[in-house]
């Protein structure tokens, strides 16, 4: 396997097609030459990179541990896969380190898989390293304009400081046999829980899935799109989240146990929908229901849908801390990540089933066939619009509005 594709036309129309959605785009960071990017290969051979990520999932973890012998084989470094179960402990850790003093290169973490309300904490703090991911050599390939959820993170601008690693979007699944007119908006899903009282819920927030439920049915109700993409304010949350109140007070009554408990994670949804106790179930990976099948966990009547006007979704990325000891290192980490056949096989269904963030189309020949496959029972027939994500300081405002709510 190469080491990088070389830098060529395709990523100054890449770049370009990204500053016309950013301003930023243009000048945040300049593409790294060839003979750049080799001093970075360079200097990252010897080093170990300490990548906390998340651990809940075995396929993740087996996908990380062939990374990691594809790194030291190829580029000399070692990937340590620190496994965490909040990105939010990372963040606080590292704003300890700052607070201590620590400098430079006297840091714990030196990648971390982040998104979201995360990012926007560590961008705030100046607590990222300097802007690194358009100068990534296969940043060339990233889809900026079909998925430009690869540029903007809850509505906070990435501005190169974090590189984009998968796609996610909420994903609803049902037996077809049991639910063959699967429900197209929050307002049909209301009805079917009217005609099928106690056969619907989602998980308690602030689980995430949780709450991107609530948010999916902010953004469906909100009198006013542009104010999601703003900071929260006292104002903005009392006037936009209004109808989301009036919405699930007329659902919780007929959900699963009256809306008065709800399960703690989607994990615990799925298992009472492959029970026959619940009609669907949602999830943030559209191959999830694939995953499953082929597992089979899942029967194969099966089906994944979207909204047809769109369920919303967003990208996740790795980002390096301002006192990374191995800067150089993540980089290059970030940059195989990024790599087609690394891409590929994190989006096979059988290895993770994580959505592509590259723009296969544009993927020479030969690349482009990884990710060539037949369809598999479960996968979604057709995607839906992705709906951006409500700046990320609406987060903690509509779980703690939840909770007071609902929570007890």
């Amino acid at each position: 396997m190469s080491s990088s594709f070389q830098i060529n036309r395709r990523q100054t129309l890449t770049l370009a097609g990204a500053a016309a959605l950013t301003p930023w785009a243009a000048q945040a960071v300049a593409p790294a030459s060839t003979v750049a990017w080799a001093d970075t290969e360079r200097a990252a051979r010897g080093q170990t990179v300490y990548f906390n990520a998340w651990a809940g999932s075995e396929r993740i973890n087996a996908y990380l541990q062939w990374a990691a012998a594809e790194l030291q084989r190829d580029f000399g470094v070692k990937l340590q896969h620190v496994k965490i179960t909040d990105a939010a402990d990372v963040v606080k850790r590292v704003r300890a380190e700052k607070q201590a003093g620590r400098q430079d290169t006297q840091g714990t973490v030196d990648l971390v898989w982040i998104n979201g309300e995360n990012f926007a904490a560590m961008k705030r703090d100046g607590l990222l390293s300097k802007p690194f991911a358009l100068g990534l050599p296969n940043f060339q390939w990233v889809d900026t304009l079909g998925k430009p959820t690869t540029l903007v993170d809850f509505s906070v601008p990435t501005e190169g400081l974090e590189s984009p690693w998968g796609m996610a979007q909420l994903t609803f699944f049902a037996d077809g046999q049991r639910l063959p007119k699967p429900p197209q908006s929050m307002a049909e899903l209301l009805a079917l829980a009217r005609m099928q009282p106690g056969r619907i819920t989602y998980p308690r927030p602030p689980n995430f899935h949780g709450t991107t439920f609530i948010k999916q049915a902010l953004i469906e109700h909100a009198t006013d799109a542009k104010a999601l993409a703003q900071p929260v304010t006292p104002a903005a949350l009392e006037a936009q989240a209004a109808p989301l109140w009036r919405f699930l007070d007329a659902l919780h009554p007929h959900l699963w146990r009256g809306g008065k408990q709800f399960p703690q994670n989607s994990a615990a949804v799925r298992q009472m929908m492959a029970d026959g106790e619940l009609l669907l179930a949602l999830t943030f990976n559209p191959n999830e229901a694939a995953n499953e099948i082929a597992a089979k966990r899942l029967p194969v009547t099966v089906q994944s849908w979207q909204f047809a006007k769109g369920t919303i979704g967003n990208t996740h990325f790795v980002a390096i801390p301002y006192n990374a000891p191995s800067k150089a290192a993540a980089q290059v980490v970030a940059n195989f990540l990024l790599s087609p056949a690394a891409q590929a096989r994190k989006a096979d269904i059988d290895v993770w089933g994580d959505p592509t963030v590259l723009d296969v189309a544009r993927l020479p020949v030969a690349e482009r066939a990884r990710f060539q496959g037949a369809m598999r029972a479960g996968q979604l027939s057709q995607s839906a619009p992705v709906l951006p994500e409500p700046h990320a300081s609406w987060v903690d405002a509509l779980e703690k509005e939840w909770i007071r709510r609902y929570g007890v």
